[in-house]
């Protein structure tokens, strides 16, 4: 059976007094049954949990100053990012890269001016984990089905141009589908491969929900997978690990 993936739209802006879950299901055109995989942008997220700012309520510091006139960004920018990140990875062309405090590589630490009304800014969410598991108990006790919940955002990607959407957050399994011990077509055993699929699911769901198209979510039917907790820290590259840190 071929995998579907069906569009969530939501036609009104996501607030946090808003029952998130009965939106997603009462705007779905289908139902949940066990096994499927709902995927949810980021920004719905960060805007119903409130990690929405002012930018104009933000004071910058003397180094927010200096780094916004050097690659012509906004003070007021440059001190949000600087707050949510571990450290600044790389400086180039007006662009910020960082490590967030959730150990995520990114541009501008995930703060997000788009789709959010001007003068404002979305952050990531605290927890991306905890988000998506609150998201799979809710459905489970509204409709009885089990399923698995990832949180996605818009990276961009080192030696490739465009962005692709990524996992942030999953919770009813894993991030990663390892192949180690397994043989291939020829009987050779796989010693290294493991594939991200919680990403290639994030990327799969962002062809039907895209930029413009008010559509927050994406429910993906009949892809196998194992169900487990899950945890979006196990696909992050450990600094021992890391070539290029």
């Amino acid at each position: 059976m071929s995998i579907q993936i069906i569009p969530i739209h939501i036609k009104n802006d996501i607030q946090p007094t808003d029952d998130l879950v009965e939106l997603l299901l009462s705007s779905s055109k289908t139902t949940f049954e066990n096994g499927d995989v709902l995927v949810i942008s980021q920004k719905i997220i960060s805007k119903h949990e409130g990690r929405v700012i002012n930018l104009e309520s933000i004071i910058p510091s003397e180094l927010s100053v200096g780094i916004a006139s050097a690659y012509d960004k906004d003070p007021k920018l440059v001190e949000a990012i600087l707050s949510e990140s571990e450290r600044i990875v790389r400086m180039e062309h007006g662009v910020i890269i960082v490590q967030t405090k959730h150990g995520f590589i990114c541009a501008n630490a995930g703060i997000d001016e788009s789709n959010v009304e001007p003068g404002y800014a979305t952050l990531l969410p605290k927890d991306s984990d905890k988000s998506a598991q609150e998201i799979q108990l809710k459905i489970l006790q509204q409709t009885g089905k089990k399923i698995a919940v990832i949180i996605s955002d818009t990276f961009g990607r080192p030696f490739r141009m465009g962005q692709t959407d990524h996992a942030i957050g999953v919770s009813g399994m894993d991030a990663i589908l390892h192949y180690e011990g397994t043989t291939d077509t020829f009987g050779k055993i796989l010693r290294v491969t493991a594939t991200a699929i919680v990403d290639e699911l994030c990327s799969a769901a962002e062809l039907v929900m895209g930029k413009t198209k008010k559509c927050p979510a994406a429910i993906i039917k009949n892809f196998e997978f194992k169900e487990n907790i899950g945890n979006i820290q196990s696909i992050i590259r450990s600094k021992d690990e890391d070539l290029f840190r």
